[in-house]
């Protein structure tokens, strides 16, 4: 009697649905986190004279969304346009939009931003209640093949470059024509190639794997001295897209300390046509990752105003803690949400001032 009793109780027990967090547990353990996007493209709307300081009615990212949505820390992406490489403006442009970031957006609300170098500067900001404004260059092109200029971009605040866009470059290779004939490849990173990782290793600034092809990524994995991460990239096994890793290549980024950080572009997220891609696929992304590589090897790039759509329920930057709910309903602790949003890329950034600092 009583083992039937028992069996009963476990029966009625698996039917029952799952207990939905307290509104108040959601939000203690979204506050507790610093939550680091690791790409955001709204320096392209700044420089054409938007005003992020005030609420948009379109657009990912603003002042009050950003408040609202518990952010800590952005980066901010200096994206140089492959088009201005044949007109030779790629530098240029550059520096118009790390004046736009270090202008318009940190000096003109001191109050509200703080500018970030380091690992230690995000957390000194969070103490301070401010939002970390950091830089990563998108492209790199914007280099033109010149050492110095990397040196330069990393006095002007860039703590991490994007090694390719959608172009293959003078020296790397990217994921974006692989299949193009008229483009000249290089079967990876050239000589040169090698040459840049060797000084951002000694600079100390982060290597970013989002766009190259497949033979960069390795080769960027063999020669580099510090962790490498990929800032806004998904899961290829779950959306087949030469923009996003392979299960083989999350393993391979965990195994040295590196991160790949989910970008919510609906294109690298599914391929099915409808209905489009929601905050689910995204929750489905970097639980993907987390099983390939581990809790210590996932992170968060959202691509906001870089993409055209953002995904349902994470419409904007105001809307992160729905994904921390989704998170915590899929059964992730406080803990690895603290690691997912902010504290695996603290640690990969101490390792990049760490190898600099040999």
């Amino acid at each position: 009697m009583l083992l039937r009793l028992l069996l009963v109780l476990a029966l009625l027990c698996a039917a029952a649905p799952a207990q939905k967090p307290a509104a108040g547990d959601v939000d203690r353990i979204h506050r507790s986190a610093i939550l680091i996007d690791a790409h955001n493209d709204v320096p392209l709307r700044v420089i054409r004279g938007f005003d992020i300081g005030q609420r948009a009615k379109d657009g990912h990212t603003d002042l009050p969304r950003l408040r609202e949505g518990g952010v800590d820390a952005v980066f901010f992406s200096v994206y140089i346009s492959p088009g201005y490489v044949p007109k030779g403006q790629s530098l240029h442009r550059a520096l118009e939009v790390f004046d736009a970031v270090r202008g318009d957006i940190i000096a003109r609300y001191p109050d509200e931003f703080q500018l970030a170098l380091t690992a230690g500067d995000i957390e000194a900001a969070h103490r301070r209640g401010k939002i970390a404004a950091l830089i990563g260059v998108e492209g790199g092109h914007a280099i033109e093949n010149s050492l110095p200029v990397l040196r330069m971009f990393y006095a002007l605040g860039a703590r991490y470059l994007t090694l390719t866009h959608a172009n293959t470059n003078d020296w790397a290779d990217s994921s974006g024509d692989i299949r193009d004939p008229k483009v000249p490849h290089h079967n990876g990173l050239t000589d040169f190639g090698r040459e840049v990782i060797a000084e951002m290793n000694r600079l100390g600034m982060m290597v970013d794997v989002s766009h190259v092809s497949d033979k960069t990524f390795c080769d960027v994995l063999e020669v580099s001295k510090a962790p490498i991460l990929a800032t806004h990239s998904s899961c290829r096994a779950l959306c087949a897209d030469p923009r996003n890793l392979t299960d083989e290549m999350i393993r391979a980024l965990a195994k040295k300390g590196g991160i790949i950080q989910i970008n919510f572009n609906p294109g690298f997220l599914t391929k099915r046509p409808s209905p489009p891609a929601n905050l689910e696929d995204v929750v489905a992304h970097i639980d993907h990752a987390v099983k390939a590589g581990g809790i210590d090897a996932v992170g968060i790039g959202s691509d906001f105003d870089g993409i055209d759509q953002a995904p349902v329920g994470l419409d904007d930057v105001s809307k992160f803690p729905n994904l921390t709910r989704a998170l915590v309903e899929k059964g992730y602790s406080a803990g690895d949400i603290s690691k997912i949003y902010g504290g695996n890329l603290l640690r990969l950034m101490r390792a990049a001032e760490a190898a600099a600092a040999r």
